[in-house]
């Protein structure tokens, strides 16, 4: 019953819009499906990363160490105001990019996608209080916790690929010139707003 209330709980953090998801579907308006597979794949591993810290103590130092806090916030908060601004100047270019190959491309977008969520101290804090909820009494806690966190991101994997696919599939209206400008400078906006949020804001 509690893996139930957890897939659930997990459907539920997936659904609601964030920085993963602006980021996600950035990079596939912008390349395409494997682009933002790619980002969702870094984005996962951030995730996970996050779940073996909280399943063997290791988000405890952000909970009491506000200096380890604050470097991965402001980290985070940098990373996504860079990828606001690089939006906005390329909303504002009046020719295409160029081309990135695919492979290169890909491994960009699997970077963005790592580095917003591994950046993000609140992911790691939620992480700590999320998935602890859910351990049952009796059971093995770092076992359990790993195995939550997997589940976690197994539920992430498939909310966002059903985004992306569908996104992907919108492509040839979205990818107009027109259309891929103002979509690059509502996405930038949003970044930039999330970054400066996520750099003001406390715990």
């Amino acid at each position: 019953m509690y893996l139930l209330a957890f897939i659930g709980a997990c459907v539920l953090v997936a659904m609601a819009p964030g920085v993963s998801t602006a980021v996600i579907l950035r990079q596939t308006l912008r390349s395409g499906r494997r682009s933002g597979l790619a980002a969702t794949l870094g984005n996962e591993t951030g995730i996970l990363l996050w779940g073996l810290a909280a399943a063997f103590g290791l988000s405890a130092v952000l909970l009491a160490s506000q200096l380890a806090y604050d470097a991965l916030r402001v980290a985070g908060a940098v990373t996504l105001v860079v990828m606001g601004a690089q939006a906005l100047w390329q909303a504002r270019r009046e020719s295409a990019a160029p081309e990135v190959a695919p492979v290169a491309g890909n491994r960009r977008a699997y970077l963005a996608g790592l580095g917003t969520c591994a950046a993000n101290p609140k992911v790691g804090v939620f992480a700590m209080s999320f998935l602890p909820q859910f351990v049952p009494q009796g059971a093995n806690v770092p076992l359990t916790l790993l195995t939550l966190a997997l589940l976690w991101v197994l539920v992430d994997l498939l909310w966002y690929g059903v985004l992306v696919w569908t996104v992907a599939r919108a492509k040839d209206l979205l990818g107009r010139p027109a259309v891929r400008r103002r979509l690059e400078q509502v996405s930038g906006a949003v970044l930039i707003g999330l970054g400066v949020r996520l750099a003001v804001e406390g715990r």
